[in-house]
């Protein structure tokens, strides 16, 4: 995870800055890996106090013990107004050890407005010394005039390749091909998947779907896996399948699948559609119809 996150433009840029002595006082870390990112916020925190991992100040703040850095929300909670109020207040305080103060939001995604906006002034015009890392996993629920106030870092989804050799540093598993070409670029997702039992569901239910080579059983498969919990996770499966079907075709001119060629093109456009339509809360059940109506539709035609 470590070297993933040290190999990002995010995370460079921060180390640019504290080499340059031009911190900002604030930070937004945009990283959606929901999973790791308050692990990734540890990591970012140590650059902001130029520690050393193994060192026993990088030891405390890995740790979230370090006595000048407070961390949000308690762990397994979620964020609340009366923890916002406590940030203003306790930034008011000289540090107690070092020449820094931090305040690391984690899940600042899932924070109130009245949450945010308690936080406006103080990450305005903060008290000498005081820094904050907010983090978010996405950032359409963060105000504008939150966003306004920080120094965005974003690290967009890391490629199928560079998960692969995440996994094969932590665990070598014949599956980590598969799963890293299954996570969508989500390191975290790619862990739960090789962690949980619901991945082989998964599988299972994207195989089913993308045999459905007419309308009919299009709306028989769309109707049965149309109410998912596992709905991104489903389509980036989907999409996978779909792309090994198109690679299929371009190594041998005789192949011929369930779905033409055609019908797979329409069928890869069509998820690139509904993953970037489901970050807004589209609903997915229509989502999917439309989409194997549509790959259906092309594949009646060849």
């Amino acid at each position: 995870m470590e070297e993933l996150l040290k190999g990002t433009a995010a995370y460079k840029i921060l180390l640019g800055d504290r080499l340059g002595g031009r911190l900002s006082h604030a930070y937004m870390l945009h990283f959606p890996d929901p999973f790791n990112l308050r692990r990734a916020l540890r990591l970012f925190a140590l650059e902001i106090f130029g520690a050393e991992e193994d060192s026993r100040d990088g030891r405390l703040i890995l740790s979230e013990g370090l006595a000048d850095m407070k961390v949000y929300p308690r762990t397994d909670k979620k964020l609340t107004v009366a923890e916002a109020t406590e940030i203003v207040d306790d930034a008011a305080i000289r540090p107690i050890e070092k020449a820094v103060k931090l305040y690391v939001v984690s899940d600042f995604d899932s924070s109130s407005p009245l949450f945010q906006n308690k936080l406006l002034k103080v990450l305005e015009e903060p008290p000498s010394g005081v820094y904050f890392l907010l983090g978010a996993s996405t950032l359409s629920p963060v105000l504008d005039t939150i966003i306004s106030r920080v120094r965005l870092l974003e690290i967009p989804p890391f490629t199928s390749d560079e998960i692969y050799q995440a996994l094969q540093r932590q665990v070598k598993d014949n599956r980590n091909r598969q799963v890293s070409q299954a996570s969508g670029g989500i390191l975290g997702r790619a862990q739960s998947m090789l962690d949980g039992e619901w991945y082989a569901a998964v599988h299972s239910a994207a195989e089913e779907i993308c045999a459905a080579s007419d309308l009919s059983k299009a709306v028989k498969a769309a109707v049965k896996y149309g109410d998912t919990k596992y709905k991104a996770e489903l389509l980036a499966e989907m999409q996978r399948l779909y792309f090994g079907e198109l690679k299929r075709y371009a190594a041998d001119d005789e192949y011929v699948g369930a779905l033409s060629r055609g019908a797979l093109v329409a069928a890869a456009d069509g998820i690139n559609a509904a993953l970037r339509e489901l970050k807004f809360n589209a609903n997915f059940p229509s989502l999917l119809l439309s989409l194997l109506t549509k790959v259906a539709t092309e594949n009646a035609k060849w």
